[in-house]
């Protein structure tokens, strides 16, 4: 991991004393921190600690009743989650949402569309520089497919794939909007060891080769450990820790909110 620390650069997203709340229920109580330029950064705690929730308020999916995210040096109370994929966040989700019916390389082309310029009748005539523009997206499928070595697959529906696979086509569907903050919520939750393994790369290469700011929530310790530069600790909606895989692995408060360890 030294060599993406030595990349790190200054914050692309902070997050400041951000409140959330579903009627009585407080998901997230005065958060604070930050995402830096190339890092990939971890959000772990038990369940129900606001880990999800927290990054539907980075995307827009929620807003928050207090606080504020300044993206890019933008201080914003809320943004919707199409602005928020316009300026470059792209996110994946715990549970998977690809349209099931369709191709792998269909399903990575819907990443492409807010790349995709010409208006509707150009495209209904597909023709001139409509048709140039859907083989230039055609051709950015196609190497992020390369990149994620699912060349094998690109014809078949999604549906039919396994569930490892399917992770796969969903993170290629999320590059292909060319993000600078991916946003991942639980990559490699129901995965055996040798689909984490190479789930773990996947997201190495893409800070090492893109340069792509990462934030990702994950429950194997190991995997956080492992691949992570810093990680944040959220327990009950509230931050405990924020530090390096080594300082909060040593966290007292850490040990006893994720392990269930009392001292």
């Amino acid at each position: 991991m030294s060599e993406t620390r030595d990349r790190i650069g200054d914050t692309l997203l902070a997050v400041e004393n951000v409140s959330l709340a579903f009627g009585g229920v407080r998901a997230l109580s005065e958060v604070s921190f930050e995402i830096r330029e190339h890092e990939i950064l971890a959000i772990i705690g038990p369940n129900g600690a606001g880990k999800s929730s927290m990054l539907n308020v980075i995307n827009g999916f929620y807003h928050p009743q207090d606080g504020a995210i300044t993206y890019k040096g933008n201080k914003r109370k809320q943004m919707r989650p199409h602005h928020a994929a316009a300026t470059g966040i792209a996110r994946t989700f715990q549970n998977i949402a690809l349209f099931k019916g369709m191709s792998t390389l269909d399903n990575i082309m819907t990443g492409r569309l807010l790349k995709m310029h010409r208006n509707f009748l150009w495209q209904a005539l597909y023709w001139g520089p409509a048709l140039r523009e859907e083989m230039e997206h055609r051709e950015a499928a196609e190497r992020i497919i390369d990149f994620l070595e699912i060349q094998s697959i690109r014809k078949t529906p999604v549906g039919r794939l396994p569930y490892g696979l399917q992770k796969r086509v969903e993170l290629g569907r999320a590059l292909a909007a060319e993000p600078d903050l991916l946003l991942l919520d639980e990559p490699m939750a129901g995965m055996n060891v040798e689909e984490k393994e190479d789930m773990c790369r996947f997201i190495l290469d893409v800070s090492d080769e893109f340069g792509t700011t990462i934030a990702l929530i994950e429950h194997d310790m190991g995997v956080v450990m492992d691949i992570s530069d810093r990680v944040i600790v959220l327990d009950y909606g509230r931050k405990i820790a924020d530090g390096t895989p080594d300082e909060v692995r040593g966290n007292p408060a850490v040990i006893d909110a994720y392990l269930g360890v009392s001292h």
